[in-house]
């Protein structure tokens, strides 16, 4: 064995060359391992060997380009495209041998070799579109050649990887070898290739599947109008299918790969590529807490126990049942309890009816999730969960009770999306085992959990937490006790703007499609629509206070009644309506105030400003750790466009000053709502920003 560099070996079994890289933790495509690769197959191919495979140690092939590289001058040594020449055209049949995943720049590198071999648990893909680029060493040139435009076009944009045997199917693995044996299985290939005499083709000169979409360039425009509301406001997917088309309608490769340049090039030095990448490393971020080091001992959660069988307690309970663990849920009848277990089997049943899901797995996640009514049998649980009605004596009642039962060591934690957890907390002789896990609806899509860490909460039961999060697929970011988290408390300010505006002159479709244009799902108004304008309304207690009053009074109480804020048709599109301008108009009166225009711009800045502003304060106070865990809440939680980065990165792309500036003359125009926070105005006393504030 020869050592090419401290993370390249060059070694021979028999008459094959192997060529093996390990560079923990993923073995990423930075400089080094460049350099020892070209290195390397130099060497190679300058020897006797018959073959070359490449394979990498540790736990995964390739995964992908070195992004810590992004945004900087070139690194010295060989870059991606001299790597990729090298490998591809090497004069020996080069096998790629790959296991982990193989993805962006592993993948593109993968695709330069001249077979492909992957064990069963291999995931192969392209997710450069998450960070707002695309494959930029002839990935998008190369793909569709191997699996055919259509699949090319599923795989750049949507950036999911796919299983070895999806990818062998479509010709992107040439063999799927034993688990384990990946070594044994690529030199077996490439022996066989040698021995076979199969020809040196290089991905580069094969254009056959590219003659279906070459006589059919209709394909391009029906895959953008399929996609187009999933594409909205992103430059990414665009510039990706752009990159597959040049593939198809170029007279050349290299002329392809000219055109792949200019779009990846177009994207890297705009801004979104640089706020999807902000966010790529603010959600890892996010799991660091100062105090809470990674190696904190862990508590072990291996049955769980909710607390309420409803929307939230059932989307809570699939979570826990999709990771494999054990779930009771308790109530206080059989009739709630027996429909939430029925909902939680519909829903189970509407993935599978999808296809993402087998039928005996539906059992298998409905059999981990059982009933019951009482709460006695939640006194072996590791972790119980209160999902109940948002009221402080009912949370209360429900963990006194809870700390009788209970075992010692078990975490007990609430669901509340705005109460206080120290005054739930106070109520049991336990404070330290008591935490917030705010999960948003619909729980178990929601990728979003506010983890919440009340004055008492232990270390241990904050690092159960968060580690318990990702096991279930969520993407936790910890707050501090205060109205509404992080989350909430920042919706408020929006949402108090948004009805102030509409009696002001604007009306609900024009602050919805002024934050829809900004890349919000939805505006405030279609959202409560959406969600039902008599959540929380009590019809005994309503005397017409509020527009909400009067829209519910008229049984207009959003899409589930036809009308609302706007009206809907039967397929729920929504329709401006005059019911609700005559409303708003006849509150606008009522107060004496005469109604004006209102630009886009100011709706914009009203909305989104006091916002950022809010998140000064949420920091100031400490109940944030950090400006990216805000932005990964808002990102998450809230629909916030990832590619305008969250509310306290669009903050500093903007300018503080500017944000101070503005938030001072709304102040002084319509009072202290807008009363800038503190550590808004040192900021930019200082000549800062929100990113230059550590944890």
């Amino acid at each position: 064995m020869t050592a090419i560099n401290p993370v390249t070996d060059l070694s021979r079994d028999g008459d094959v060359a192997v060529i093996t890289l390990d560079s923990p933790p993923v073995n990423a495509l930075g400089a080094q391992v460049r350099a020892g690769l070209v290195e390397a197959f130099n060497q190679a191919n300058a020897s006797d060997a018959a073959a070359i495979v490449l394979i990498c140690g540790g736990r995964t092939f390739f995964a992908g380009a070195d992004i810590t590289e992004f945004g900087r001058p070139p690194a010295p040594g060989p870059g991606f495209p001299e790597l990729m020449v090298t490998i591809e055209n090497s004069k020996k049949p080069v096998v790629a041998a790959i296991h982990g995943t193989a993805l962006g720049g592993g993948l593109e590198t993968a695709l330069c070799a001249h077979f492909r071999v992957a064990v069963p648990s291999a995931k192969l893909g392209v997710p450069e579109v998450a960070l707002g680029i695309l494959p930029g060493s002839g990935g998008t040139q190369r793909l569709p050649r191997v699996v055919g435009v259509q699949k090319a076009l599923e795989m750049v944009t949507s950036g999911q990887p796919i299983s070895a045997k999806a990818a062998a199917a479509s010709g992107l693995v040439d063999a799927v070898v034993e688990e384990g044996k990946l070594l044994e299985g690529a030199l077996a290939f490439a022996r066989q290739a040698v021995a076979e005499g199969k020809p040196l083709v290089r991905v580069r000169d094969n254009d056959a599947k590219l003659a279906e979409a070459r006589a059919n360039p209709q394909i391009f425009a029906d895959f953008r109008k399929a996609n187009a509301r999933k594409f909205r406001g992103f430059m990414a997917p665009e510039n990706n299918i752009r990159a597959v088309e040049a593939a198809v309608t170029s007279a050349s490769f290299d002329e392809g790969l000219a055109e792949e340049r200019r779009l990846f090039m177009e994207l890297a030095t705009g801004p979104q590529a640089q706020a999807q990448q902000y966010y790529f490393f603010a959600e890892r971020q996010a799991q660091r807490i100062p105090d809470v080091p990674d190696d904190t001992p862990t508590r072990q959660v291996k049955s769980i126990g909710i607390i309420g069988a409803g929307t939230m307690g059932g989307g809570i309970a699939m979570n826990f049942a999709n990771a494999g663990l054990p779930v009771t849920i308790v109530e206080q009848t059989q009739e709630p309890l027996d429909r939430g277990l029925a909902t939680i089997r519909k829903n189970y049943e509407r993935t599978a009816a999808r296809g993402g899901l087998t039928p005996e797995q539906v059992e298998q996640r409905c059999a981990l999730i059982s009933g019951s009514l009482a709460m006695d049998d939640l006194k072996d649980a590791d972790l119980v969960i209160e999902a109940v009605f948002e009221r402080m004596d009912i949370k209360q009642d429900i963990f006194r009770s809870l700390d009788a039962i209970c075992k010692p060591g078990a975490i007990l934690a609430t669901n509340t999306s705005a109460l206080n957890i120290d005054e739930i907390a106070a109520v049991t002789q336990r404070p330290q085992d008591v935490i917030g896990l705010h999960f948003f609806s619909p729980a178990n899509v929601m990728k979003l959990l506010e983890v919440v860490r009340a004055d008492k909460t232990a270390k241990d039961v904050i690092a159960t937490a968060m580690k318990l999060a990702k096991k279930i697929g969520k993407v936790a970011v910890l707050a501090g006790v205060t109205p509404g988290f992080i989350g909430n408390r920042i919706l408020a300010q929006r949402q108090r703007e948004a009805q102030k505006l509409i009696l002001e002159g604007a009306m609900p479709w024009d602050v919805d499609r002024v934050l829809f244009d900004f890349g919000f799902p939805m505006g405030p108004f279609a959202m409560s629509d959406l969600a039902g304008l008599d959540i929380g309304w009590v019809k005994a207690e309503s005397k017409g206070a509020t527009i909400r009053d009067v829209l519910c009074e008229m049984d207009r109480r959003g899409q589930k009644t036809g009308a609302g804020f706007y009206d809907y048709d039967e397929q729920r599109n929504a329709i401006p309506s005059p019911v609700t301008e005559k409303i708003i108009r006849d509150f606008i009166a009522k107060a004496g105030t005469t109604p004006r225009q209102i630009s886009d711009e100011e709706i914009l800045e009203r909305c989104l400003y006091p916002m950022i502003n809010e998140g000064a304060k949420i920091l100031e106070e400490g109940k944030a750790i950090r400006p990216s865990d805000i932005d990964v809440v808002w990102v998450n939680g809230y629909g916030w466009p990832v590619y305008r980065g969250g509310p306290m990165y669009y903050g500093d792309r903007i300018g503080p000053d500017k944000v101070l500036a503005k938030m001072q003359a709304f102040q002084a125009a319509m009072g202290e709502a807008f009363k800038p926070a503190a550590l808004l105005e040192k900021l930019v006393s200082e000549g800062k920003k929100f990113s230059d504030i550590k944890a």
